[in-house]
């Protein structure tokens, strides 16, 4: 038996005979029923690709049959078997069960056996093409799902630059408003960080400092300084060469284990 099953329901045995024989060579496994009701009962227990089913039947004629099938196993492809040339009975079969083919008594066993390979490859396209539009209709939910993380994650982050740079803010007014002078000066000597009270110390006309070269400002002892605290990792000196009394202090600065400058600390003595 193939993977493919075709349910033939007609009230006729000899109709039945005839359509078991045409796809006895086929690998097929053909179902029969010879009656709706009993054709809706093998549909509840096996999946069936293809229901062919006369038209006229007793109790149950094969448009209200296919309008069942239709309604409780959409994907089947169905086709109606029918002797009678009632045109507006085609039109309504058509509609009410979504007919796919309507084939006439007597058949063309050629002709039927095409169109059941038509329809089964239909079949297969309309499956194929609900299984993709499942898996996009997934991946759209999960790229909505990932757009949303991402919005809420950049919402986050935005919200964390707001307040870092409000922390910075605040600290460089923190730090402008102490009373000690504080400078900071990279490995290549360069003024990274000064705030206003070592400004007014060093530069009496209180111009720009950040970017110039700490040399241009500090004296010599000073320069001494920051190679002692290198070595020690703290060096202090007197006020000596500059406009104010009191101490100087210099400190390495490291990151990730590498020294990056030192931080200068001008503390007058404020008694």
């Amino acid at each position: 038996m193939g993977d493919i099953a075709i349910l033939c329901v007609d009230d006729e045995k000899n109709v039945l005979r005839s359509l078991e024989r045409i796809f006895f060579d086929e690998d097929y496994t053909i179902l029969t029923a010879d009656s709706g009701k009993e054709g809706l009962e093998i549909l509840g227990k096996e999946q069936c690709q293809v229901v062919i089913s006369d038209y006229r039947m007793p109790e149950m004629n094969g448009v209200d049959f296919l309008r069942d099938v239709c309604n409780k196993w959409p994907d089947t492809v169905r086709i109606v078997l029918s002797g009678y040339a009632d045109v507006a009975s085609i039109v309504s079969a058509i509609n009410e069960g979504e007919i796919y083919k309507f084939i006439p008594k007597p058949w063309n066993d050629d002709e039927l056996k095409v169109t059941i390979a038509n329809a089964i490859e239909r079949y297969n396209l309309h499956r194929e093409n609900k299984k993709l539009t499942g898996e996009l209709l997934d991946n759209n939910k999960k790229l909505e799902e990932l757009n949303k993380n991402l919005e809420k994650r950049v919402g986050e982050k935005a919200a964390d630059l707001l307040i870092q740079n409000r922390a910075l803010r605040i600290s460089q007014e923190i730090l402008n408003i102490v009373p000690i002078g504080i400078v900071g000066v990279d490995n290549s000597g360069t003024v990274v960080q000064i705030n206003n009270y070592a400004k007014k110390l060093l530069n009496k006309d209180n111009t720009g400092m950040l970017g110039e070269q700490a040399d241009l400002f500090l004296c010599e002892h000073t320069t001494k300084l920051m190679e002692a605290a290198s070595e020690q990792g703290k060096a202090t000196s007197n006020s000596d060469g500059y406009d104010f009394i009191g101490a100087v202090v210099c400190v390495p600065l490291f990151q990730e284990g590498e020294q990056t400058g030192h931080i200068i600390v001008f503390q007058p003595d404020h008694s």
